[in-house]
């Protein structure tokens, strides 16, 4: 099935499929003066909305309906987590979980199942979080959602994208957040920057082995989906011209390479896939900090075959802080999806563990990185540094 059939599919499916983009453009008559100027310049639907639009720090002319309404891409709200017993019944060994360890919790979020939802408001170790994936730009972050001066928000999705990427909403002020760049661009929030947490990208057989006493979101979402489908069948396809990417895309790399970001201020330091390949070892500095990037085979992409779990298999990465009591330590790989220190020997596994020689039971601290596309990358950092070996 092409990528467009299994999008048609996809709201189909959702029930997003709606005449018009997100919503009336009628504008209550309340609204004070000044927003039906700023409504002029946008070209998805205002009539639901109650957001401040005179405020925004992007042209709202790059907004675009990606065909939903608001939340016609349900968030889910209620996560219920399951034993990895019971997860284990459906999650085939090579499948991605977002991984994401707060408290000494350790929580497992199958892609397959936020494939359809794209945003879990969820707490774990007692922290409120936003946990967040964008099949489009294949981006996975996550949020904290406590914002100080605002209070605990509610995130949800517009409907709408910007350069292809979800643009999510809040609860409190309406305001319009772009995922990738975790930034309030539009509302009384506009400027707004969320806190961005460590997560990490793993099968679920390297999850169970990792943390054998942590949870799973499970498939009791209250919605009816065919988790373990992929709906956006065919898209992954490196040399593409992205969905919905209105610019041509920066051609440094085929647009829809898989890529490691690391944030460097307002730029980034980008290992492609294609290098880790066959180097599963890059040592880079950002910001004069010495990091390690770990690559490992045995995950497939869910956003290949029409099945996840028969889709080819893309790898992942981890990247972490080199320095460890003092000392900055240099890797190089085992060739068993491991990887050894040169000063001690030590061998650590893809979640930055040590698990034998002079260090076992050391960890390494993990560095705020993504994984995708390098079009999402470029649109909005397109200073960003690429270590292509």
């Amino acid at each position: 099935m092409s990528f467009r059939r299994s999008r048609m599919a996809f709201l189909v499916a959702t029930g997003a499929l709606v005449a018009g983009c997100a919503g009336s453009t009628a504008d209550p008559p309340e609204e004070r003066p000044g927003r039906d100027e700023a409504v002029q310049q946008l070209r998805v639907g205002t009539g639901e909305w109650k957001t401040d639009f005179t405020r925004h720090s992007v042209p709202l002319g790059e907004f675009v309906s990606g065909g939903p309404p608001r939340d016609g891409i349900p968030p889910i709200d209620d996560p219920k987590p399951i034993s990895i017993d019971a997860a284990d019944k459906w999650l085939d060994d090579k499948e991605p979980v977002l991984v994401v360890e707060i408290g000494g919790e350790a929580r497992a979020y199958p892609v397959q199942i936020l494939v359809w939802h794209e945003i879990v408001n969820d707490r774990l170790g007692g922290r409120p979080i936003a946990v967040t994936y964008c099949p489009l730009c294949n981006s996975s972050l996550v949020f904290d959602r406590q914002v100080e001066g605002v209070g605990l928000l509610r995130f949800g999705t517009t409907g709408n994208l910007r350069n292809s990427d979800l643009v999510m909403w809040d609860d409190r002020t309406e305001s319009w957040w772009q995922q990738l760049t975790a930034e309030a661009v539009v509302g009384k929030l506009t400027g707004t920057r969320l806190e961005v947490l460590p997560s990490q990208t793993l099968s679920w057989a390297d999850f169970q082995a990792a943390h054998p006493n942590g949870d799973v979101l499970s498939r009791d979402t209250g919605h009816d989906r065919d988790y373990g489908s992929n709906p956006y069948s065919g898209y992954d396809d490196p040399q593409a011209q992205p969905f919905l990417l209105e610019e041509e895309a920066d051609r440094r790399l085929p647009p829809m390479e898989r890529v490691v970001a690391i944030r460097d201020g307002e730029s980034a330091v980008v290992v492609p896939f294609s290098r880790l390949a066959g180097e599963p070892v890059v040592e880079v500095e950002v910001g004069a900090a010495p990091m390690v990037v770990f690559y490992k085979r045995g995950v497939v992409s869910p956003l290949d075959a029409r099945v996840i779990a028969q889709s080819r298999d893309v790898g992942t990465a981890g990247t972490f802080d080199r320095r460890l009591d003092g000392r900055t330590l240099s890797f190089e790989p085992t060739g068993d999806g491991r990887f050894r220190d040169r000063e001690t020997g030590s061998t650590w596994d893809l979640t930055g563990r040590a698990t034998a020689g002079p260090l076992a039971g050391s960890r390494l601290q993990p560095v705020v990185s993504d994984q995708q596309f390098w079009f999402a990358l470029a649109a909005f950092l397109p200073d960003a540094r690429i270590l292509s070996g």
